[in-house]
C-alpha cells in the first residue's frame, strides 16, 4: 500500500478523495529529523513546512513532493530533482484569498484599526471614535504591485474594479500585465504608490530587495503589505523607518523569522498589522489546495506526471527510478 506522508492534517474533501489509495500519515513534528526519520519509505510528500534537503537522500520509494500551495522555496528543489523526485505545486488555488488579506490589512491600517479597537474596549466608546477623523480611505489611492503572478492578477482586479484604484506594478514580463494595469520600474513603483503590495515569489533577485534605500523612496504616508516571503523585506530597514514616523504602516503576513518572536518590534506599533502567515488561508482555500494535492497524487500513484510539475529535468531519473 502507498505511503502519503503529510507536514499537515489536509481539508476533509482532500482526505475523501485519498481514501482508498494509501495510508496517509500526518507529521508528528516539523523538526528537520523527525520529517527525514518519519518520510522515509513515503510514496508521496505533501509539503506546507520546510523541507530539509538531506530528507531527499536514500529516499527508495519517494515519488513526489508536492506544496500544498504556491510557493516552492520550502521544497529544496535541486536535492529532490538529484534524488529522482518530482516537484509539484497548486498554483492559484489560493490567490484570491490572499489578495483580499491584502486589501483587508491595507483598509485596517488607514482605518486605524488597531487604535480603534484598543481604545474602545479599554477606555470606551469615545476613546475608540477620537480617531475617525485621522483615518483615510482606499478607493481611489494608487496601488503598486511587485509581481504579477496569480495573487498580483487577484489583487489588480479588486483593487481596479472594486476600489477605483489606479494599479502599477513591477514585473519580470510587462508586456502579460492585465488591462488597466500600469508597467513601472520598482523605484517608481516605490515613489508613487499609496499601496506597496509585495506579491513577489522569494528568489535571490528578490532576497533583500526592499532594503532602506528603497523604503526611503516612499511617501509619507505610503503603506507597504507582505504576502510573498519575509527575506524580501530587509527588517532593519522597515523597523527604523516606522520607528521614525517616515511611512504610513505595513501588513506583515511573513517573516524572516517565524514564528515571529512575542518582543519583535513590528508588534509594538499601532500602524503595523501583523499576522501568522495566515494570508492564503481560509476554509475555501484549504479545500481547493487539497482537493488538487490529492487529485496530483492520484496521478503519479497511477503513473503520471502531475499537472504542475515544476523540475522536469527530473522526469528521466524519475523514470528510471519507476519506469513508464
Amino acid at each position: 500500500m502507498a505511503v502519503i506522508y503529510t507536514t499537515h492534517p489536509l481539508h476533509p474533501q482532500a482526505n475523501a478523495r485519498l481514501t482508498g489509495a494509501g495510508e496517509l500519515r500526518v507529521a508528528s513534528a516539523l523538526d528537520a529529523a523527525t520529517l527525514t526519520r518519519e518520510c522515509s519509505g513515503a510514496d508521496i510528500l505533501i509539503v506546507r513546512a520546510p523541507i530539509p534537503p538531506a530528507l531527499f537522500a536514500g529516499q527508495q520509494r519517494l515519488r513526489m513532493a508536492i506544496r500544498h500551495g504556491a510557493g516552492l522555496d520550502w521544497i529544496p528543489i535541486g536535492p529532490a530533482t538529484e534524488a529522482g523526485v518530482l516537484v509539484a505545486n497548486v498554483p492559484g488555488a489560493n490567490a484570491r484569498t490572499v489578495a483580499e488579506h491584502a486589501i483587508f490589512g491595507a483598509m485596517a491600517v488607514l482605518r486605524c484599526f488597531r487604535m480603534v479597537n484598543r481604545d474602545l474596549r479599554r477606555a470606551g466608546w469615545l476613546a475608540g471614535r477620537s480617531h475617525a477623523e485621522q483615518t483615510h480611505e482606499l478607493g481611489g489611492r494608487t496601488i503598486g504591485i511587485v509581481g504579477m503572478g496569480n495573487i498580483g492578477r487577484a489583487l489588480a482586479q479588486i483593487a481596479r474594479d472594486g476600489f477605483g484604484m489606479t494599479v502599477m506594478s513591477y514585473t519580470r514580463n510587462p508586456a502579460a500585465l492585465p488591462d488597466g494595469v500600469a508597467a513601472c520600474g520598482l523605484d517608481a513603483l516605490m515613489a508613487e504608490s499609496d499601496i506597496i503590495a509585495l506579491c513577489c515569489p522569494l528568489t535571490d533577485e528578490t532576497r533583500g530587495m526592499i532594503d532602506a534605500r528603497r523604503i526611503a523612496l516612499m511617501k509619507q504616508d505610503a503603506v507597504l503589505v507582505n504576502v510573498s516571503r519575509g527575506p524580501v523585506v530587509v527588517d532593519d530597514a522597515l523597523i527604523a523607518a516606522l520607528r521614525e514616523g517616515r511611512i504610513g504602516g505595513a501588513v506583515l503576513d511573513v517573516f524572516s523569522e517565524q514564528p515571529l518572536p512575542p518582543d519583535h518590534p513590528y508588534l509594538s506599533f499601532d500602524n503595523v498589522v501583523v499576522t501568522p502567515h495566515m494570508a492564503g488561508i481560509s476554509e475555501e482555500s484549504m479545500m481547493r489546495m487539497g482537493v488538487v494535492v490529492a487529485e496530483e497524487t492520484l496521478r503519479v500513484l497511477a503513473g503520471g506526471l502531475p499537472v504542475n510539475l515544476r523540475n522536469p529535468e527530473a522526469v528521466e531519473r524519475y523514470r528510471s527510478r519507476f519506469g513508464g
